[in-house]
């Protein structure tokens, strides 16, 4: 689509911030309800008598649902407009949470754990749509406060876990579905939001072309696997930080265990400041410049790590989490840019690689500190940034200040989805 043929957005087309802040909340209440159930393993497995094999069959079970499903969501909704399909994907979650608190199999509990991520596979799709259709322009913004909602939750799940489920025993995890009630009345005022937003750009769609990608097919579909080898790097070096860092501080400076946790919490405190800069730059200066500078950038901090001190290793974890957690921003807009109309299948294809990569790298790790030692795990990741020399194959979407405008109309347009 030439961008020249469409009339500059209006006035009107503003960020929607009311919209961002509930679509925000809600990824915090999903995450802290995702993060419940990794917290609660050793309550799980002291009461079932689990093995690390079915404790790793929850995980999978869990990862399965949450990261398979969401391109397929993603693929739907970009052709059938679900307007409360958030709130409906919600409801899964809290079915699982009620079954998590009764379960008294094995088998049971798996089915609760496919159903939480059955939840997040519906959520995470729709709700990057709608972050995208509030921003009145500004992606990289719009991205950056939707993620740090679940980067906000990622960290309260454990706390929650640790202070509530851990002292009153599995059924306790019921309470948490006021949480999940609480996220569907948020959800059902975003949908009220996204059916009538629909409706009054469907006719704007209706006057414009067919949204197509400039670039050639090959290049688009190359650009892409460059942005999924980021993702890999990203998330798997993150993994080492969010499974074993605490290990890794109490193994090489014997620590408590107390310390170590302060140190992650400053880590992953890190990680929701990085979350929220790295869109708004993005925006300003151009998303490969964030990638090139997150990806590649972060590649002389994390080889500093392994031969750090104590102190020196808490300020480049630091340090590192902030820089990589700025791309994610970045890359999930300029995958939307490459392929548009297909903003929901490119949220499902890249969160579900995330999140699919964590749970990976995680295993994976684990396998090679068992054989070696967890300070030669960070030593072999310290060298997984330089995937970020692939960023160099990436085109250059980005487009002069007095275009932009016209842009933001051509994808609200794009965005709107199908009329129904």
């Amino acid at each position: 689509m030439s961008v020249s043929t469409i009339p500059a957005a209006k006035p009107a087309d503003r960020t929607t911030v009311s919209i961002l802040a509930a679509i925000s909340v809600a990824h915090m209440l999903n995450d802290t309800m995702q993060s419940l159930i990794p917290a609660i393993y050793p309550l799980l497995k002291a009461s079932f008598d689990l093995t690390f094999t079915q404790i790793g069959y929850i995980t999978l079970t869990f990862q399965l649902t949450s990261s398979l499903f969401q391109p397929v969501v993603g693929v739907y909704t970009d052709r059938n407009s679900r307007p409360y399909s958030l709130a409906v994907g919600m409801g899964f979650t809290l079915i699982g949470l009620l079954l998590l608190s009764v379960a008294g199999t094995f088998p049971l509990l798996l089915l609760a754990a496919g159903l939480v991520g059955l939840g997040s596979s519906v959520f995470h799709p729709e709700s990057s749509r709608v972050a995208r259709m509030a921003s009145g322009g500004r992606y990289g913004l719009a991205q950056s406060v939707f993620q740090v909602g679940g980067n906000a939750g990622s960290a309260i799940g454990p706390l929650l876990a640790a202070f509530i489920v851990l002292p009153w025993g599995q059924r306790s995890v019921a309470w948490f579905s006021a949480i999940a009630l609480l996220a569907m009345v948020l959800l059902t005022y975003v949908g009220n939001w996204y059916k009538t937003h629909n409706r009054s750009k469907a006719k704007k769609a209706s006057a414009l072309p067919e949204a197509t990608s400039a670039l050639p097919r090959r290049t688009v579909w190359i650009s892409v696997c460059v942005l999924l080898a980021l993702i890999f790097s990203k998330y798997f070096y993150l993994s080492s930080l969010t499974s074993y860092y605490t290990f890794y501080l109490i193994s090489k400076f014997h620590v408590s265990v107390q310390n170590a946790q302060l140190h992650l919490f400053v880590f992953l405190g890190a990680v929701a400041v990085g979350t929220i800069v790295g869109g708004p730059i993005g925006d300003r200066f151009g998303r490969k410049y964030v990638i090139w500078g997150s990806i590649l950038g972060v590649l002389p901090f994390t080889l500093m790590l392994p031969g750090a001190d104590l102190f020196w290793t808490g300020v480049l974890s630091a340090v590192i989490g902030m820089i990589l957690a700025s791309a994610f921003s970045a890359i999930i807009v300029y995958a939307q840019e490459l392929l548009p109309g297909n903003v929901g299948m490119v949220a499902g294809l890249f969160f579900g690689f995330a999140f699919g990569m964590g749970g990976l790298g995680a295993a994976v790790l684990g396998r090679i500190a068992d054989a070696t030692s967890i300070a030669f795990v960070y030593r072999l990741c310290s060298f997984l940034p330089l995937i970020g020399l692939l960023t160099a194959f990436l085109p250059n979407l980005e487009q002069p200040k007095l275009r932009r405008a016209a842009k933001a109309e051509g994808d609200a347009a794009m965005e709107a989805g199908p009329t129904r």
